[in-house]
């Protein structure tokens, strides 16, 4: 009899296992540095996942995603000081905030192409960091121009979303992540990524055979702005300070789209492994280099998308990809082996 995995049960095991590990880590990284680096590789794998619906899988590419970030991190912030409504609660109203902004940005300019659409996106992006660094005021609340909002620390309180440790951020911020990557699975095995990928790709072609393009790119739009203004609360949350320029500049934008770039756009897989090689680079170069050349992480970057682009058009996950077939075959191989000769 012979006895042995095949491929579908072993790219679940394995998967099984990566989500085992990444769960337990807590235990053995007793660092808060370690610990805290871990978390905003989680968090912008996170928001490139959610950039990843509309920059990768409907071909277009956004460069003023951070305005969402600001919307989710500005609203729940708000309603929580002024109304003292959790944040769990004011993360839902700033990603529906968010989403309708997406769509009401979204409606004229994907009409356009290539870079004068990457040109407005940034353009808007840098419009509403602007205009909220310039006034102090938005009708009766208060959000303090270029100074920012601090979030009173209460102590370890879940209903204000706030812990003296670490770790709860960590499952929190993990556990978004899983979802959101359950969810780009789902939208691209379905008729609308199907739809967007045909719309990114032959607009005209798509089109010609009965898909309304702009519709499903704004659905789309509408998911990512909602998905990524979530994350905006959790950074809010987690940091407990922040100011226009460093949530709502073109930096954190920047690097969402060449976390994508180099982990592979409208791949499932790209954003997680993006986020694994510039996160490291990115806060390692903050800690030790930014005393006496800062802004060197975005130097970086550049020079790696160079890379990347020049060798790996497609980005990181292509060859990845084909070593992790090899491994999952080699193991299936493997397993049906011994099981043959245990038969």
């Amino acid at each position: 009899m012979k006895i042995g995995l095949n491929r579908k049960a072993t790219n679940y095991l394995l998967l099984f296992l990566a989500i085992i590990f990444v769960f337990i880590l807590p235990l053995f990284l007793k660092s808060p540095t370690y610990l805290q680096i871990m978390i905003l590789l989680f968090f912008y794998a996170y928001l490139t996942t959610s950039w990843n619906l509309v920059g990768g899988f409907a071909g277009v590419l956004p460069l003023g995603h951070s305005a969402f970030v600001g919307i989710g991190a500005y609203t729940s912030t708000i309603l929580y000081l002024h109304y003292g409504l959790s944040p769990w609660i004011g993360m839902f109203a700033g990603g529906l905030l968010a989403a309708l902004v997406g769509v009401i940005i979204g409606k004229p300019t994907f009409q356009m192409r290539g870079a004068y659409f990457a040109l407005t996106t940034i353009a808007i992006g840098e419009g509403i960091r602007v205009m909220v660094e310039n006034i102090n005021k938005i009708g009766p609340f208060t959000v303090n121009g270029p100074r920012g909002l601090l979030i009173p620390l209460t102590g370890t309180s879940f209903v204000n979303f706030q812990f003296l440790s670490k770790i709860p951020y960590y499952y929190i911020i993990l556990t978004m992540l899983i979802i959101v990557l359950g969810i780009t699975y789902i939208i691209s095995r379905r008729r609308i990524g199907y739809y967007l990928a045909g719309g990114g790709e032959e607009p005209e072609a798509a089109q010609a055979l009965g898909v309304n393009v702009a519709k499903y790119k704004l659905i789309a739009m509408a998911i990512s702005c909602f998905l990524t203004a979530l994350a905006g609360t959790f950074y809010a949350q987690l940091m407990l300070y922040f100011y226009p320029k460093g949530i709502l500049g073109l930096d954190l934008s920047f690097e969402i789209a060449f976390i994508a770039l180099i982990g592979g756009r409208g791949t499932i897989a790209g954003p997680i492994l993006g986020a694994l090689v510039l996160r490291p680079v990115n806060e390692f170069s903050r800690i030790y280099l930014s005393g006496f050349l800062p802004g060197l992480h975005l130097v970086i970057f550049g020079l790696i998308l160079i890379i990347v682009m020049i060798y790996l058009p497609r980005g990181l996950q292509e060859p990845l990809s084909k070593v992790y077939n090899w491994f999952a075959d080699k193991l299936v191989a493997s397993f049906s082996f011994k099981g043959a000769e245990k038969g």
